[in-house]
């Protein structure tokens, strides 16, 4: 196995290893870990497609409810995933699961739309999954899932700063474990929240990597549901990222 792909599944171990004593107060009611329930997947993703250095990797905030939550793929909308890169891998249960809101696996029914937007706009640019993924990577800085009572879905943007100061310095440091494996020219946060922990990481790394940030593909943004496609492909091309 090429050397980063071995460094990212051991930083995701690390990640995952430091999460897991953590508990979060109300209004979060159940936190889902897919590194743990669906380790199988995720391994598969990072081993296949994180073989070589990059040049743009993309980091996203946490996992939606219909992606990396039932698929450990960031952004992981299940036909994207399967159809896509042709990853398809046996999925468990989180420990505690939310009645509303069940882990299927690769059987869920919905549609993750932000990650319908993404990882279509790639497919529609650059074909098929090695010709994007020969030069990118899209990783997750959080890959815990927080939920409601309710079932909403929490981000972790909205946390307390006392409860998020260890979960911050273990998502941070697997960040900078992440761009020092796949030493990239740049990093893009998918939204404001990502592109802040990618400015982190540059600083504590002092790092020769640019940073920048596309839109967000969430149908709660007004913004994202007027073609994210044209928008994101604009920012891209006028960071320099794309052509």
């Amino acid at each position: 196995m090429p050397m980063p792909a071995t460094a990212l599944i051991a930083a995701a171990q690390t990640l995952r290893e430091s999460l897991r004593p953590l508990r979060f107060a109300a209004p979060v009611e159940y936190v889902y870990q897919p590194l743990d329930y669906a380790w199988a997947p995720h391994e598969t993703y990072l081993r296949r497609f994180g073989s070589s250095k990059k040049r743009v990797v993309l980091v996203g905030m946490n996992p939606g409810p219909f992606g990396m939550t039932q698929t450990g793929v960031p952004f992981g909308e299940i036909a994207a995933v399967r159809d896509w890169m042709g990853i398809h891998e046996p999925v468990g249960k989180p420990e505690r699961e939310h009645p509303k809101r069940p882990v299927v696996g690769f059987d869920c029914p919905n549609s993750e739309v932000s990650g319908r937007r993404l990882w279509g706009l790639f497919a529609q640019r650059f074909g098929k999954a090695e010709a994007f993924f020969a030069d990118h990577f899209v990783a997750n800085y959080c890959p815990l899932v927080f939920i409601e009572a309710s079932g909403r879905n929490f981000t972790p943007d909205k946390l307390p700063a006392a409860e998020t100061i260890t979960m911050e310095a273990a998502c941070d440091a697997h960040l900078r474990s992440v761009i020092t494996a796949l030493q990239p020219e740049w990093v893009i946060g998918v939204g404001a929240f990502a592109e802040e922990r990618a400015n982190r990481a540059k600083e504590t790394l002092r790092g020769t990597f640019k940073t920048g940030r596309v839109l967000h593909p969430s149908p709660a943004s007004p913004a994202a549901n007027r073609d994210w496609a044209g928008a994101a492909t604009k920012q891209l091309v006028k960071l320099g990222v794309w052509e």
